[in-house]
């Protein structure tokens, strides 16, 4: 087996050993009786896998476009493009629905061992070194406290981590003139995959090729022009993905804005060391061996002077860009991320990698690869003689380095005395290893400690990260046989599209209708829309998240209003009969206008009045009792009911609920901080309820992107039971907004309703996708002819053609 794919197959075992060992040793999923549904992992990633599985599946209620389960219907190609665009998503359909956690959890681990292998595969590729080597700095990379803290639980940010490998291989045929076909392909691959974090892997490799240029005497303006046409290119070729998640994102709720605060300078680097955990701190852990070769190439006189000092420069640039608030934004796309503010520290751990390899090989012998193109040479990079490794003086020097760093980092409250053990541990075993003979049984012995540090140190960093993330971080039920019922028994409900069926309360995660089945309200994304948000909150929902995490809403106004036929509530499913067709005509007139109250909202879009006010604190006998108090927390109680509330504005208000039937005259309820009560009338909402149906479509037709409807004659507003977000196109008619809903005005003749979907952006990120690759094929066609024309061959052809005609 050529020495490559040894390298490249076994950092892959490698980082597959240390993830899956470290998960055994915290016996979390699939490991042992903890579970991993965390945050947004629980929240959006593994529902969005459900979906995608029901797409692949051909079961999903809507298509690429649109998704009619989640907040009562919402566009799904944004969501595609940010949770779901992977090349790898697509094998959670190999494996049953219910098992859909094992499918996310498999797919991490493998990207973590692409991870490895890209990373093993570019170190050979930039210069001679041990095979086994590479496979330890390229694992080395792809377990960085980074992946193992961070990426684990936000999968779709793994792609990232394999995208900088790739994109610094792109650079190097970039410098060298090669590839130009597979270069953008590579590039647009790696944004479409997830752009966010191909984003700052894009950055990262155009500072590694600055270094590269720079030492290898390459450094031309057309060399920086090529590669910025390559990039170009590609990143256009991604345009009809990446075009609708920016103004799907544009048309989103706004989340929480907060100023970069940077870290102190301790915790910065004690989070370089093994076992230690921050949520708000740089996961820049990459195994010991890595910054005490970084640390080495500072102390090597055989090395030249700028790639002696330009590498460590740059760990050093990249380190302090990470705590400056201008570079801070460029890094994160000028917009601090709400969550963890450090998401690029994959690329300082990788570029850490590079100079570990740079300072373990000297770089090699300077081949020229262009040369070897055109048959002149024959010795490729990774077959000349390695280079020498550092001598008694250097590894002192990066010896030094690694513990002035850790002294430093001594008084940060993040280190914990597991990092300190191993990483002195590691220290003196990687130490020891390159002091040792290169061959024999020291080499094996060598290739031992250096391996044992790096799966000791990120297994156990595995281990304590999925410790502390079940402490710190908001946790969910997993996946079991409950919830398995719960999904059964609204699949069996279900009539779509003739009613909804909402997957109800209690609540699971924040996409309850991807992960269960239904169509409901609840949703949460990065591209929830503020039309939705705003709709629901007008009309007394719920949410978390600053607005974004929306709950469904369990009130029979809006199940009729929203056709809602069928709800899981406690412990079944609970049908209703007073419900709406998804298409309703109103009557002439302007569309309303909300206020204060959600009971009066409801009451306005509805057309009629149902609710009463109460009579001295208590609502009359009969009548159902809801209360409104967005902001409080705590127990709310009428008689033996009691609901508990969790509120408070900005971060998250508290959904409209019921308090149950007033059964006891002047009974007034016990609540737990300011509200409003309101009193519904089920024998008014009925009478409301048959006057609508009365003027309701006769035939409804969904379809993967759309809504047909056959409409009784009269004129009107034709009213959808859908926000109206942007994207919304309908046939002869301009949609207008009817509270927050998609509403046609109708003419005193028409009796059809067809309205379809397409995401804003999609048809102008087709057309820079096509322009993106007639300039690839007309640039690859210049070059193919130019090289045609200059080939020894053709040139001999010519020669021996004109000699003839002679």
């Amino acid at each position: 087996m050529p020495k490559n794919s040894r390298a490249c197959l076994l950092a892959a075992l490698l980082s597959v050993v240390a993830v899956c060992g470290g998960d055994a040793v915290a016996r979390v999923f699939p490991f042992g009786p903890r579970h991993r549904a965390v945050n947004d992992l629980a929240n959006q990633f593994v529902p969005f896998h459900a979906r995608l599985w029901d797409l692949l599946r051909g079961r999903a209620d809507g298509g690429l476009l649109f998704d009619w389960r989640a907040g009562w219907g919402t566009s799904f190609l944004p969501d595609y493009g940010t949770y779901l665009s992977s090349p790898f998503a697509p094998l959670v359909a190999l494996l049953p629905r219910g098992d859909v956690e094992y499918a996310v959890y498999a797919i991490t681990v493998l990207k973590t061992a692409v991870a490895a292998a890209a990373m093993a595969f570019l170190l050979r590729r930039l210069g001679p070194g041990a095979w086994w080597w590479a496979a330890v700095l390229g694992a080395s990379y792809a377990l960085c406290g980074w992946s193992l803290a961070e990426g684990t639980y936000n999968p779709m940010w793994l792609d990232g981590l394999i995208a900088f490998p790739l994109l610094c291989l792109v650079g190097e045929w970039v410098r060298e003139g090669r590839r130009p076909l597979l270069g953008p392909l590579v590039v647009a691959v790696c944004w479409c995959a997830n752009f966010y974090t191909a984003y700052m892997a894009t950055l990262g490799a155009a500072l590694v090729l600055l270094v590269r240029l720079a030492v290898t005497d390459s450094f031309r303006v057309r060399t920086l022009g090529r590669a910025a046409v390559t990039t170009g290119i590609g990143v256009c070729l991604a345009a009809p993905l990446l075009l609708p998640v920016l103004l799907g994102s544009r048309q989103a709720h706004p989340g929480l804005v907060r100023e970069f605060a940077p870290v102190a300078g301790t915790d910065f680097l004690a989070r370089l060391l093994p076992v230690t955990y921050g949520f708000a701190t740089p996961a820049a852990f990459v195994c010991t061996a890595v910054p005490l070769l970084a640390g080495t190439l500072l102390f090597r006189r055989d090395v030249p002077g700028r790639e002696r000092w330009l590498w460590p420069g740059l760990c050093a640039a990249v380190a302090a860009s990470m705590q400056w608030g201008p570079t801070h934004l460029l890094w994160h796309a000028f917009a601090t991320p709400n969550g963890s503010p450090y998401r690029q520290t994959f690329v300082l751990s990788g570029i850490l990698v590079l100079t570990a390899w740079t300072a373990l090989t000297r770089g090699g012998p300077s081949v020229d690869r262009r040369a070897v193109a055109d048959g002149t040479k024959s010795v490729a990079a990774h077959d000349a003689p390695a280079g020498v490794l550092p001598g008694r003086r250097a590894v002192a020097g990066g010896s030094a380095v690694v513990l002035v760093l850790t002294l430093a980092a001594l008084p940060s409250p993040v280190l914990t005395p597991w990092a300190l053990v191993l990483a002195g541990a590691g220290l003196a075993a990687v130490a020891g290893a390159l002091l040792l003979p290169r061959r024999g049984r020291y080499g094996v012995l060598a290739a031992f400690l250096v391996t044992g540090t790096l799966l000791g140190q990120a297994a156990a960093t595995t281990a304590y990260a999925d410790r502390e993330r079940l402490v710190r971080l908001d946790d969910y039920p997993p996946l079991g046989p409950e919830q398995e019922r719960r999904a059964a028994a609204l699949a069996a409900a279900d009539g779509w599209p003739a009613y909804r069926t909402d997957p109800g309360l209690p609540r699971i995660a924040g996409n309850d209708p991807l992960l269960l089945g239904g169509q409901g309200a609840a949703y949460y994304s990065s591209h929830t829309p503020a039309v939705l948000t705003a709709t629901l909150d007008a009309l007394g929902g719920g949410w978390t998240s600053r607005g974004r995490n929306l709950q469904g809403l369990d009130n029979p106004v809006t199940d009729a209003l929203f056709g809602v036929g069928a709800r899981w509530r406690d412990d079944g499913v609970v049908r209703t009969d007073t419900r709406l067709p998804l298409v309703t005509v109103r009557p002439p007139g302007p569309p309303p206008v909300y206020g204060r109250s959600p009971f009066r909202n409801q009451e306005l879009l509805l057309g009629s009045r149902v609710y009463e006010a109460p009579h001295a604190g208590a609502c009359r006998v009969g009548t159902e009792v809801f209360l409104w108090a967005p902001d409080a927390t705590g127990p709310a109680r009428l008689g033996e009911r009691e609901v508990r509330l969790l509120g408070g504005r900005p971060k998250r208000q508290a959904a409209m609920v019921s308090l149950g039937l007033q059964r006891t005259p002047g009974l007034r309820p016990s609540l737990p901080g300011p509200g409003e009560l309101g009193c519904l009338d089920h024998e008014r909402l009925r009478a409301a309820v048959a006057a609508l149906r009365a003027r309701a479509a006769t035939s409804v037709e969904v379809t993967p992107s759309g809504i047909r409807a056959v409409l009784p004659a009269g004129g009107g507003t034709a009213v959808v039971a859908a926000p109206q977000t942007a994207g919304w196109r309908c046939e002869d008619a301009e949609p207008a907004p009817y509270g927050g809903l998609l509403a046609v005005p109708l003419g005193s003749g028409r009796t059809e309703l067809a309205c379809s979907f397409r995401p804003p952006g999609l048809r102008a990120g087709l057309a820079a996708g096509a322009a993106a690759g007639l300039v690839l094929l007309f640039r690859v066609g210049l070059r193919s002819s130019a090289g045609l024309e200059s080939s020894p061959g053709l040139r001999s052809f010519r020669r021996r053609g004109r000699a003839s005609a002679g």
